[in-house]
């Protein structure tokens, strides 16, 4: 099992690969297999583990994925900081395809996930008021603009069950609340990897405009098909972005609380 590596990457659909010449590592968890094996290389000298959330075929929907075991291997690697790039839905005129959401809250609209490793007998509540790492979200959105990337530096994504896209309904409902981002795997990925205290932050790729805007008949409605043509078209500018947030990643030192309780502690060792 490969460990020390310090950087986790989740792709999603339509980014299955990463950087050339990774080593691909096998890892077994307590809650079944992951979506792939790690796939574990090196930009720049930083040891990177990538793994692409729905499998390396695009065989796992987002209600199907072991997000449980996904997580865990991350941690058994030895990853401290996790970026989450996702495909996501655009809830808001004004951001557009293309351009890169850097969020900082989430609504959380799916069902009958495995969304915990707390499940007794120690109670354990975890604080969410901020869900992702404020140190990676202002290191993301810092490198977007060294690179001249369209980048929304706040935005709430509402992440919904799957696998299929919204009502009319309830897309008029997410936009009247003015949330910015649809997606459908953002929970319980980013609360996962803060149950295990690694750092995460979750990047949106706009990709579609949620069942077109529902009022604009102008706006054409959300298709699996759209969502993989704009990832695809907008891979290398996602890759460039995170090759400059991995070789510059700021400092570990306090942030992530140190709530390190008995149960994480048996499972993983002491709190550094």
């Amino acid at each position: 099992m490969v460990d020390n590596v310090r950087v986790g990457i989740f792709g999603g659909s339509g980014f299955y690969s990463l950087v050339d010449g990774m080593q691909q590592v096998e890892v077994d968890t307590p809650y079944g297999k992951p979506s792939s094996p790690l796939m574990v290389g090196e930009i720049e000298g930083v040891k990177v583990a990538f793994m692409p959330r729905h499998g390396v075929k695009h065989e796992l929907p987002p209600h199907a994925i072991n997000y449980r075991a996904n997580v865990w291997a991350m941690k058994a690697a030895g990853v401290r900081d996790v970026i989450g790039p996702c495909a996501a839905g655009s809830l808001q005129p004004h951001v557009g395809l293309g351009s890169f959401v850097v969020m900082d809250q989430f609504v959380d609209r799916t069902s009958a996930r495995k969304d915990t490793f707390y499940d007794g007998p120690a109670t354990t509540h975890i604080a969410q008021a901020e869900p992702y790492c404020p140190v990676l979200r202002q290191h993301a959105i810092a490198k977007c603009k060294q690179l001249g990337i369209e980048v929304h530096e706040t935005g709430t994504v509402v992440v919904i069950q799957g696998p299929r896209f919204s009502t009319v309904a309830e897309s008029r409902w997410f936009s009247s609340m003015g949330w910015e981002v649809i997606n459908m795997t953002q929970y319980p990925e980013g609360y996962l990897c803060r149950e295990l205290e690694m750092s995460y932050t979750g990047i949106a790729l706009i990709t579609d405009y949620d069942v077109g805007l529902a009022d604009n008949p102008e706006i054409e409605p959300v298709s699996h098909e759209m969502v993989v043509k704009v990832f695809t078209e907008n891979n290398e500018k996602l890759k460039g972005l995170l090759r400059a947030m991995v070789i510059d990643m700021p400092a570990l030192e306090g942030r992530v609380s140190p709530a390190m309780n008995a149960l994480e502690g048996a499972r993983f060792g002491p709190a550094d």
